[in-house]
């Protein structure tokens, strides 16, 4: 089995990172790190297990991420990510939204470090998997830099040696999370300190990573990079990270993707599955490119959609390799005559 690497990750991004934008996603990236939306422990020791755990084979490595506070509750929602086949368990302790906080876990929970240590232990007790933690670098507007380097002191006394820091504050009263995920500033120079004052830990980057080149550079400033919303709105930057972190992995190009999912959609339908929520991921793929206006409306079509027919995702897929008139026009006058 491979090393882990987290050269390139995908955020856990709530009601979006499902497993079947994770399906997709790995298909955009072969050797990516996939990380599912945030699973409560409440929701898996007292829920539908299978509901919350299954993912195909195809998406390792996948990380399930855990929300709690309860050392036992996250021990054991670790064991059945373990029993599941996760290659990793990580620890949400940067999501800043109330529901979270009501919860008593997320961003706030990095106010009480003694407490974090205790679950990181309580979860490293229980599995052979790597435990790690994703975080902020502060709580509301204190940027004091031994607040975050105390926080991540007390997880790697505890052995914790992977950090996944969104390099922001967490602004807990008064910012929705979208504003948080924007307005308080970015600070990779303190991710950088914290680098240098634990050489022996692994720091992802995480925060305004928008484009592939600006995602290269960090992936090799840092121990890696994790993508959110850049992946899901404009998700073939995760190819075009890829290609540039392992250029000898081969990468599908847009008609072998479609291919895929379509063929994936299709297996789901057949179980029940919605084909609306296969074809959420897919509605970014061909932007910037002509014909993605189409693309979109037809992968959104609610009419369409409630057919539950996968054959829609290759028909959008045609509607965006027709040329308007004029331009099939054009090509025509500009092709070679045959002789």
């Amino acid at each position: 089995m491979n090393s882990p690497d987290w050269r390139l990750c995908v955020a856990p991004m709530i009601d979006v990172t499902d497993r079947h934008c994770r399906f997709f996603h790995r298909l955009l990236a072969p050797r990516a790190r996939l990380y599912t939306e945030m699973i409560t422990t409440g929701a898996l020791l007292h829920g539908n297990v299978s509901r919350h755990l299954d993912f195909d084979d195809s998406e390792h490595p996948v990380a399930l991420q855990l929300g709690g506070s309860e050392p036992d509750a996250l021990a054991q929602a670790a064991r059945l990510g373990a029993k599941w086949g996760y290659d990793e368990i990580n620890l949400n302790c940067g999501c800043p939204s109330e529901r979270v906080q009501k919860g008593a876990f997320g961003a706030c929970l990095m106010a009480e470090p003694g407490l974090v240590a205790d679950c990181v232990k309580a979860m490293q007790d229980a599995v052979d998997l790597p435990v790690t933690v994703k975080h902020r670098l502060g709580l509301d507007y204190d940027e004091s830099y031994g607040f975050v380097r105390d926080f991540v002191g007390k997880l790697h006394d505890a052995g914790c040696r992977v950090f996944i820091a969104h390099a922001r504050n967490a602004v807990l009263k008064g910012l929705s999370p979208k504003d948080n995920r924007e307005i308080p500033p970015l600070r990779y120079d303190v991710v950088k300190r914290l680098k240098q004052d634990f050489p022996d830990s692994i720091f992802v980057l995480n925060g305004g990573l928008a484009d592939a080149a600006q995602s290269v550079r960090a992936a090799n400033e840092f121990d890696g990079v994790m993508l959110g919303r850049a992946a899901w709105h404009t998700p073939r930057v995760l190819s075009e990270v890829s290609l540039q972190l392992w250029p000898s992995v081969r990468l599908p190009g847009d008609a072998q993707v479609v291919d895929a999912m379509m063929a994936y959609a299709a297996r789901q339908v057949a179980q029940g599955v919605p084909l609306r929520v296969m074809t959420r991921p897919m509605l970014g793929l061909v932007n910037g490119q002509a014909g993605a206006r189409r693309w979109r409306r037809m992968l959104s079509d609610p009419a369409r959609l409630a057919e539950n027919d996968p054959a829609l995702i290759y028909e959008a897929w045609r509607a965006t390799q027709r040329r308007p008139a004029g331009q099939q026009a054009l090509a025509a006058d500009a092709a070679p005559a045959a002789g």
